[in-house]
This record gives C-alpha cells, structure tokens and sequence, in this order.
C-alpha cells in the first residue's frame, strides 16, 4: 500500500496548445478509494495513464509512497491497471490469464498457483480456473481482469472504466463487488469513470475534471451539497440539479413567467450580502429535484410537465418553464410517485427554504454563504 501524489503534473501532446492535463495537483492517502469523474475529453484517463507510466509527463512531479516515479517504466512503479476491454489472452485458461503476469517476472510455480487461487477465492471464480475466456460472461471476464491484478499484490491499483462494457444490471452487482473487494485489501485504488453515479456510490473521495483542470475534490456528499462552481453543480448528481439564470437584486433572484407571475426565489441574507459585495446584477441559481415541491399558484411559479418517469415510490417530472423574456428553461422535480401530475398538465413549484445554490453567472464560482441541508 502506498499514498499518491500528483505535483503540478501536466500532460501536452504535440499537436494541440491545449494540455489534456494541465497542473493537476492531487493527494491520495494510503488505502484510499478515489474516483476520478467528468465528461468524455476531460484529462481523467490520461492522468491515469500518467500515473501507471503509459503517458508522458511533460511538468511537475507523480510520487508513489512517496518515492518520485516520474520518469520511471511502468513496470517499475509497482502498479496494476484494470482496463475497459478485460484485455485478457483467448487461448490462455482463467488461471493462465491471472498469473501471466507473475510467470513474466519469474515467480516461482509454487507461489505463482498459491497467489492465482488465492485471488479466484476471494473474485468467487476458482471453479472457472480451467476456462478460456469465451467460455465466460462479461462480469466473469472482468473478475478476472481484477485477479490479474491482485495476484501482483500491487501498491497501487488503477482501474480505468472498469465497467463501461457491462449491462446496467451487472454494472451495479459489479460495482458493489469492487467496492467490497477495495475495503477487504485495503489497497490504494484511483478509478475512473464518466458515470457519476459509480463515482458517487464508489469511492471515498471523488475528483472532478473538467478540460483538464481539476475542478473539486471530496467526499461524494460535499460535493453534492457544496459544489464548488456550477460545472460540478451541474454534473453530479442524477438526474442533474437544476440551474437558472435570473437577475438579481437587493431582495434576491427574481424569476418572471411568461404568464406574467413573478416570484423572487429564496436566498439567505449572508449570501444576498457576498452576490452585492461582488457587483452582480445576473446570478445561477440551483436546487436539486428533491428541493422543489408542487404548491398552489398563489405561492409558486408555473412548469409545464413534459415527460413523467415513474419509479415507483417516487416520480420525476421532467417539464419547463417559460420565462417572460421568450426563453424556455428544463426542469425537473421530484414527486410523490402514487400520484403524479399528468403530461401537458401546468403546475406550480416552490423550492424549500436552504436548500438554494447560487454561482456568479459570469464565472461560474459559487457565491459562498449558501448551505443545503441534508
């Protein structure tokens, strides 16, 4: 086990001015789950990749238990990667493919069986030790992409996209083994993926990127409650919060419908004080589809529904609201699922009182003094 450091570390490739990964500095403690998270394009993989020695590192420094392993071959940093595609030998058995790793680097036979069956015990795969992978389902193969990787007994294990070839039913069973299996080892693990709901369900802490900046890093509940700028605001959580962009004043964000009702949504007054402090006339205002809840007309401002997604208990209601300035904003509220509005049906919404996020509408920086309650 081992902590990781990424120092200022920046990844350019020759043909672009842009870095894919640009000064990232990051700390990951010893046994730590952390989960790198964000859009297609946006650095998590080639900082993996920069990590395990597979890309380049063009500035600043990657240390594994705190030795610098910046210039170092990949084989030299004591890591073992989990790719997307399982990468596993067809013509290889179960067994074979598990300890390939270790027949490479000498292992004796002895140790290299004792180590395989060791890792097909706790991957529940020791019955399968004699197939070949065609002879095995997705999960299966990518159990033992992961025995491949434990039987190195690594410092550092480094998954990339582990799950994105499984179907959504064994992507939550799987996910659920893995996050089991990191606890057991207590091994030191950086995961990526683009599904937030892996990152949020997984990992200890979770690391946001955006265009290869790291945008916020935390427990997956921070970052919910208290996202840093509007891009994190807008990317965790599923479905994703909702954002409005409304002028603001002395009394607060000021929302007008086209049907000509006007409601000046709740903000705190520590808030309302830092939005004045920096001269803005235009702020984001958020709130989760959980923070919304249907009223009477008197009270709240109007969304037509579009689309009801019932999942039982609850619903989501997937509608709009038409601002008096011509423009259209989605919305979306979570209700009771036993008795949902109807498609085409006008409602109206208030959002509960704290539970409000408001980001400068120019920068996007989230305007501090605003708290959600869990």
């Amino acid at each position: 086990m081992a902590s990781v450091n990424f120092e200022g570390a920046s990844r350019l490739y020759q043909d672009s001015s842009v870095p894919a990964v640009d000064n990232l500095s990051l700390d990951i403690g010893d046994g730590e789950f952390l989960v790198l998270v964000g859009p297609s394009g946006c650095g998590k993989s080639t900082s993996l990749r920069m990590l395990a020695g597979l890309e380049e590192v063009n500035s600043g420094v990657i240390r594994i238990g705190g030795r610098d392993v910046t210039a170092l071959a990949p084989r030299d940093r004591d890591v073992a990667m989990v790719f997307q595609n399982y990468a596993l030998y067809p013509h290889m058995s179960v067994a074979e493919n598990m300890g390939f790793a270790l027949k490479i680097a000498n292992v004796a036979k002895e140790e290299m069986t004792r180590r395989v069956i060791a890792a097909a015990e706790i991957l529940d795969l020791k019955s399968f030790l004699d197939r070949k992978p065609k002879e095995l389902s997705g999960g299966q193969r990518q159990r033992v992409a992961m025995g491949r990787a434990i039987v190195r007994n690594p410092q550092v294990f480094l998954m990339d996209e582990p799950l994105s070839n499984l179907d959504a039913q064994l992507r939550v069973q799987t996910r659920t083994q893995i996050a089991s299996l990191q606890r057991r080892l207590n091994v030191t693990t950086v995961y990526v993926t683009h599904d937030q709901v892996e990152a949020m369900t997984m990992g200890d802490r979770v690391a946001v990127l955006k265009d290869g900046v790291l945008q916020q890093v935390g427990p997956p509940r921070e970052l919910y409650d208290q996202p840093i700028n509007r891009f994190v605001a807008g990317f965790i959580g599923s479905p994703a919060m909702n954002l409005l962009t409304l002028p603001f004043s002395d009394g607060g964000a000021r929302i007008t419908a086209a049907t000509g009702v006007e409601r000046t949504l709740p903000i705190d007054r520590e808030t309302i004080e830092a939005a004045i402090a920096r001269g803005v006339s235009v702020v984001t205002v958020g709130f989760r589809p959980e923070d919304l809840h249907l009223t009477t007309p008197e009270l709240g401002w109007p969304i037509e529904v579009d689309v009801v997604e019932s999942l039982g208990a609850d619903a989501y209601v997937y509608g709009h609201v038409s601002l008096a300035a011509g423009e259209m904003r989605d919305v979306v509220v979570r209700v009771d699922g036993r008795n949902p509005p109807q498609k085409g049906e006008l409602v109206y919404v208030s959002v509960i009182a704290d539970r409000m996020h408001v980001f400068d509408a120019v920068s996007g920086e989230r305007i501090r003094g605003t708290t959600t309650k869990s």
